[in-house]
């Protein structure tokens, strides 16, 4: 499998929830998606608003034929910080997660390292207005290899079975 047939695989998992662009993505990605969740809790009445919480996540996906330490940590800065760009903190916002998702033929050793210690985190007012999450998922198509920090685990099991 290519890292661009990984990639058009995993589209229909994400076209259900997310929102998804493949053109004027934002350099050096090949797609983005994005989630946003608004809910609002009333008593009664409308004008009786009990709760409001907004939830968002912005998921940058790259294709690679070679991933190297230094690519890799230049596309964590670029999607975390065009990530962090677009959150909006006040009382009803919960979380603004941000993902990395990349495709690579190979994956240098010291990559798989570093995915797994990367860690990011934002707190918005002590959280009263919310949080942000860096969720990292890379796989290596040729050997089916994975790596995921902490906060991407959960994606894990979704690209198993969408990389076969």
């Amino acid at each position: 499998m290519t890292t661009k047939e990984a990639l058009d695989a995993i589209i229909p998992s994400y076209e259900r929830y997310y929102n998804i662009i493949t053109e004027n993505v934002k350099e050096p990605f090949d797609m983005e998606a994005w989630f946003i969740s608004h809910n609002e809790q009333y008593f009664l009445v409308k004008a009786a608003k009990v709760d409001d919480v907004d939830s968002n996540e912005y998921v940058f996906f790259k294709t690679i034929d070679h991933l190297s330490l230094e690519e890799y940590e230049r596309l964590c800065d670029i999607s975390w910080e065009e990530g962090i760009s677009r959150v909006k903190p006040y009382l009803g916002h919960k979380n603004t997660d941000v993902s990395l998702v990349i495709f690579a033929d190979r994956i240098d050793n010291n990559c798989f390292e570093a995915v797994k210690n990367t860690r990011r985190y934002r707190s918005y007012s002590f959280s009263f207005k919310g949080y942000s999450n860096f969720k990292v998922v890379a796989v290596e198509l040729k050997l089916k290899r994975f790596a995921t920090n902490r906060q991407g685990r959960i994606l894990k099991q979704m690209f198993m079975r969408y990389t076969k």
